[in-house]
């Protein structure tokens, strides 16, 4: 079965830079649409951005936009969230997601994904 594998969570200082990575195993990667979402105490999950080599599509939340990328290497079947300039209110749980099945107008929605890896911890200090 489809299993994801965050690594590269820390405590980065507002500012800095901080590469998250997520490998896919048990299935074909292109398949599936990949994306980063994040998630603090109380609040709901909220996407960061996502990647869907089927779609030709990459989004990106509004308050990302301009500071972090997300990149597919399909060589290795990863998918990378570069963090450029984090704040420190972007403190969080960072959760890799993909999705085989999930089509365009869900890239932004939480719901859209079905795997999920296990979260990594995000911590910018100021």
């Amino acid at each position: 079965q489809v299993q994801l594998a965050e690594s590269g969570g820390g405590l980065v200082q507002a500012g800095g830079s901080l590469r998250l990575s997520c490998v896919l195993s048990g299935d074909t990667f292109r398949r599936y649409a990949m994306a980063w979402l994040r998630q603090t105490p109380g609040k709901e999950r909220e996407l960061v951005a996502a990647n869907s080599q089927r779609h030709g599509s990459i989004v990106y939340a509004d308050a990302v936009k301009g500071r972090f990328t997300i990149s597919r290497d399909s060589a290795k079947s990863t998918v990378n969230l570069q963090m450029n300039d984090p704040k420190a209110e972007e403190t969080a749980v960072y959760y890799c997601a993909a999705s085989s099945t999930i089509i365009l107008s869900q890239l932004r929605c939480r719901t859209g994904y079905g795997y999920w890896g296990q979260g990594t911890q995000v911590t910018v200090s100021s």
